[in-house]
């Protein structure tokens, strides 16, 4: 009875923060998206004077109409994610299909990634409506979508193929160092971890990718003349040059860089080379060469392993307290491995905290954002920069009047606003 009471307040101390902490976020964000919706709206009318010569006002309202759509499903699916979160956690329900499972299989390696793969599957399940809507709906009615049913299904078996292939060994490598490897099992499964996310760096352009897109290397010689010019100029080299049908997916275009060492790729979305002119293209991959002059895809990697490590850490300790499970609904084993359930309680938990940190990330991001724009100044013209980025933000819908709140809070980029009047355009 002692011990019992020893873990009793804790417990209610868990489930009192975790329920303050998860109800301050959820408002939080109601009354961000609010101000947002109210601040495009009032500014639909007319174009902003700074844009007014370059773009349409039926643009300019489309990207308010469509910034709109996306916050009120967004609305919709925070309130359909607490619920869930909710009766995951403190309603019972992670407890209850632990029971089952446990009565099912008994204890052991089979029944805790039995419970994960469940987890997942009907995690899955209950995203599903939102994730048609917003492809079938929202993307449809403002010409974004190009995915048919057969190629969305397409893609739903494979990820969910590859997730079983790369995710149930990964799993079970994690729980077995959990199990066998004492107390500092958790410095063995971040390193573990941080191998795996290594790895996938270098796998994922050659061998995953190519499951979902074609790649094809780019076949323009004048641009790839260009682009090849600049790149040695900023003291750069990939494995090769692609273009990316995105266009079977999606309106939307990009271009990025991906892959690690020696596998690094140069892609372009077909949208994109469709839409920009050669200028612009260099410009635009000029500023995504800044980012790696700059270090930022290595201090994002130094960041993600610090917090992955704290992370691992924390869960090394709260995953052998018995308040940890109780606190959050769930009744652990008293004799048995609790190791797959610690897992899914600290990633249904641990976003609820870490939401109150995103601003401080987003100011990074878009620090780093500006940087990338003046080494693209530097090596290439501004005046086609700052064009690049307005047809992009004209052909991608994106707001040119954002609350500044909103998007000082959940940006990653600068607003056309600010980032137009730092190129000096």
């Amino acid at each position: 009875m002692p011990e019992a009471l020893s873990n009793l307040n804790p417990a209610l101390l868990l489930t009192s923060v975790f329920a303050l902490a998860l109800v301050a976020s959820v408002l939080l964000r109601l009354w961000l998206s609010s101000r947002q919706i109210r601040h495009v709206v009032q500014h639909r009318g007319s174009v902003p004077a700074a844009f007014a010569d370059n773009i349409s006002l039926a643009a300019h309202q489309k990207a308010a109409d469509y910034t709109v759509a996306k916050s009120q499903v967004g609305m919709l699916e925070l309130a359909w994610s607490t619920a869930t979160l909710m009766a995951w956690t403190l309603l019972g329900g992670l407890d209850t299909l632990n029971q089952a499972l446990l009565s099912w299989l008994g204890g052991g390696m089979v029944q805790q990634l039995a419970l994960l793969t469940g987890f997942v599957l009907i995690g899955g399940l209950l995203d599903l409506p939102f994730s048609l809507y917003q492809t079938f709906v929202i993307e449809e009615r403002f010409g974004f979508n190009k995915m048919t049913w057969r190629l969305w299904l397409g893609d739903l078996l494979k990820s969910s193929l590859l997730g079983l292939l790369i995710g149930l060994p990964l799993a079970s490598l994690i729980l077995w160092l959990m199990g066998s490897t004492g107390r500092f099992w958790w410095l063995w499964a971040w390193g573990s971890w941080m191998g795996f996310s290594l790895l996938m760096m270098v796998i994922f352009p050659t061998f995953i990718a190519p499951l979902f897109n074609k790649f094809q290397p780019l076949e323009d010689e004048a641009l790839k003349t260009r682009v090849t010019a600049l790149m040695q100029r900023c003291g750069f080299s990939a494995k090769g040059l692609f273009v990316m049908d995105g266009s079977r997916r999606s309106a939307h275009g990009n271009a990025y860089f991906t892959g690690f060492g020696a596998a690094k790729r140069v892609v372009f979305f077909d949208t994109l080379l469709n839409k920009l002119s050669p200028d612009e293209v260099d410009a635009v991959l000029a500023h995504e060469l800044g980012h790696f002059k700059h270090r930022h895809i290595l201090k994002r990697l130094v960041g993600v392993f610090g917090f992955s490590l704290a992370g691992f850490a924390l869960l090394g300790w709260v995953s052998g307290q018995v308040w940890f499970f109780a606190g959050l609904g769930v009744q652990p084993s008293l004799t048995g491995a609790n190791d797959a359930l610690a897992l899914l309680l600290f990633m249904l938990v641990v976003p609820v905290f870490s939401f109150f940190v995103s601003p401080l990330m987003a100011s990074m991001s878009r620090r780093h954002e500006f940087e990338a724009d003046a080494y693209a100044v530097a090596q290439t013209d501004g005046h086609a920069l700052s064009s690049a980025l307005l047809k992009l933000y004209e052909d991608n819908a994106s707001t040119l009047t954002p609350d500044p709140v909103f998007a000082n809070f959940y940006y990653s980029h600068p607003p056309a606003s600010e980032r137009l009047v730092r190129l000096g355009t």
